[in-house]
């Protein structure tokens, strides 16, 4: 990760719906909807986390038994997992 991200309350409360998949992986209306943010703030820091090697996604395949367009799923990286439980412990104890 070359870059600094800052920890704002947004991006913690979307790397707090993340974490709290994890191991597995969610689509991002649902990081929305878990997280009270707006799309115009997810989207940005969805990609912004997978930038920084933080996030990998991955598109839905064609052939899932639900009406819709495809899903593009997210799930946080090893790095970024840990990078998760760090800023999230600092958020609690500050």
């Amino acid at each position: 990760m070359g870059a600094y991200l800052r920890a704002t309350p947004a991006l913690l409360d979307v790397v707090a719906v993340l974490r709290d998949t994890w191991p597995g992986e969610t689509w991002g209306l649902a990081v929305c909807e878990a997280s009270g943010r707006p799309t115009g703030t997810v989207y940005p820091l969805l990609e912004r986390l997978e930038r920084h090697g933080l996030l990998s996604s991955r598109w839905e395949a064609d052939d899932v038994a639900r009406r819709g367009p495809r899903r593009r799923l997210y799930r946080l990286t090893g790095t970024g997992t840990a990078w998760a439980g760090s800023k999230l412990n600092g958020r609690r104890q500050g």
